[in-house]
């Protein structure tokens, strides 16, 4: 089980295959097995890496006090370092599209090409001023929630609260992918909880603008119409963005509906310069 030292903890990763790297992040408590199927489709001509975040699966809780987007980014430079590589394909998923972001903004052409799947932007997904967050913030009661409830049932409380909002089944379509996804959260404790709940509310998302990676958004057909609004920004404001609709998903729309990810993926993948050695 190969795990790279990071602050206050490790971080666990693995490889799956060789070729042009492919690093793929998972959502916000969920774990590396969400990218199976990408794993089981993509290995035979990528070098298909994938990592547990901190607070997640089998990197588990670390001892920072607080979590953010920068610090998911910086774990993410540790591990592209430790593995050597230098011009990764991104496939980043809600959280994890959060993170792909937020590494192109510091990093705007250090990547081959980049996937943002369920693009989430901000935690609720609508403009709140920054000024204004720290007096909305529903961290106090997010945290006596978990903390009396357990993380489990947190986070299926705001899935009914974001069912009520858009009159649909918003994460997943279907039940085995639900199943899994709540099961994922038996590793994640109520501070961790807490912790990565923060760091998806105190993002602010950059202005990708400037960056020299071509971006791919994907969001499911039945994705929160709010999420839809965000990836459509994202996707015209970036200068080589493309946006693509997933029939038959949720929010999960590389577990709900795979093969139609995956071709949308590979797709994508093939109009991509071919690797380097090195940035430039």
């Amino acid at each position: 089980m190969p795990t790279l030292s990071i602050e206050d903890g490790r971080l666990w990763y693995d490889e799956h295959g060789h070729g042009p790297p492919l690093v793929c992040i998972h959502g916000g408590w969920l774990n590396t097995h969400s990218w199976d199927e990408q794993v089981e489709r993509f290995a035979d001509e990528y070098r298909v890496v994938r990592f547990d975040l901190r607070g997640h699966g089998r990197t588990g809780p670390t001892g920072t006090r607080d979590y953010s987007i920068d610090l998911f980014v910086d774990d993410l430079e540790r591990l592209l370092d430790h593995l050597d590589i230098h011009r990764p394909i991104l496939c980043g998923l809600s959280v994890g599209g959060m993170i792909a972001q937020s590494y192109l903004d510091r990093h705007p052409d250090r990547a081959r090409g980049a996937v943002v799947g369920g693009p989430l932007q901000s935690m609720p997904p609508v403009d709140i001023p920054p000024m204004m967050k720290p007096f909305l913030s529903p961290l106090p009661a997010i945290t006596g929630m978990a903390s009396t409830f357990g993380s489990t049932a947190t986070f299926q409380s705001l899935l009914a609260s974001v069912r009520a909002i858009t009159g649909r089944r918003w994460l997943t379509l279907d039940p085995a992918v639900r199943s899994k996804a709540l099961d994922a959260l038996d590793d994640v404790s109520p501070d961790e909880y807490r912790k990565i709940f923060r760091a998806l509310y105190e993002f602010e998302p950059p202005n990708l603008s400037h960056i020299a990676t071509p971006v791919l958004v994907l969001y499911g057909a039945q994705e929160a119409p709010m999420v839809k609004r965000q990836g459509e920004q994202l996707a015209t404001t970036v200068p080589q963005g493309q946006l693509r609709e997933i029939p038959d998903s949720g929010h999960l729309i590389n577990q709900d509906n795979p093969l139609a990810f995956n071709e949308a993926c590979a797709a994508f993948f093939g109009t991509l310069a071919p690797s380097v050695a090195h940035p430039p």
